[in-house]
């Protein structure tokens, strides 16, 4: 099974992207929908996060309360790295054993959509990266009339993130979402093709014969990691 990664910057339209897969019928892996999961009362991330921030951060119901959460550690890096440290690491295990499943059932392609793919590392266990882009004056304009913010206010957002200039040299396609609704369909047409074509018949074989599609998959990410550490700017190398 070919496991793909998309990702993109805030407001470049990964999400639609995402939608488009999704009507495709091509599976996909929602971080942010896991993020959400593993953090639900009962869950051990819930109970660690409660055990080190306190119970002021669960609502009367006994979920979390992301908006005092968010307050805590929007301006405390030393916090977001303890709070980065309890979720993410349960993320990964939900993404991780949702792509097992589908590989379990047969199935040839999972779209792994994470917005902080290359921040989080995570772009190293994939079989390809997928960038949704586009111009940074269309971004910041975007973010400013989605989220009704000020310039400051987005621009502070935009620039928490790795610009996308820079994550283009992870990725293996890089979908440009500057213009019309209908030229970034023909784009995700592309895509499509572009993955079924290169699982053909070997999702088969990896499937009958577990054995190959870890040799496979194993020698995959090695070859891509060789391959970045030799290819990516100065810059970008200290996340490799």
């Amino acid at each position: 099974m070919l496991v793909v990664g998309l990702t993109g910057g805030i407001a470049t339209g990964k999400s639609t992207v995402s939608k488009l897969l999704k009507a495709k019928r091509i599976l996909i892996e929602d971080a942010d929908v896991v993020a959400r999961e593993v953090v639900k009362p009962g869950t051990p991330a819930l109970a660690k996060i409660v055990k080190h921030f306190g119970p002021s951060v669960l609502l009367p119901d006994g979920s979390l309360d992301r908006k005092k959460l968010g307050s805590i550690i929007f301006n405390d890096p030393a916090q977001r790295r303890i709070l980065n440290g309890i979720v993410h690491p349960a993320v990964r295990r939900a993404l991780l054993w949702g792509i097992l499943t589908h590989w379990f059932h047969g199935e040839k392609i999972c779209i792994v959509d994470v917005p902080l793919l290359i921040e989080g590392g995570l772009w190293k266990w994939v079989g390809k990266v997928v960038l949704v882009s586009c111009s940074p004056e269309l971004q910041l304009d975007r973010l400013m009339k989605r989220d009704g913010c000020s310039r400051e206010e987005a621009m502070s957002r935009l620039n928490s993130q790795i610009p996308i200039s820079e994550k283009v040299a992870y990725a293996d396609e890089v979908l440009d979402n500057s213009g019309s609704m209908e030229q970034l369909e023909k784009q995700v047409d592309v895509l499509v093709g572009t993955l079924e074509s290169e699982v053909r018949w070997t999702w088969l074989l990896s499937w009958l014969l577990p054995p190959v599609g870890v040799l496979s998959a194993a020698w995959v990410l090695a070859w891509r990691a060789l391959k970045r550490r030799t290819s990516l700017p100065e810059t970008s190398k200290k996340l490799v």
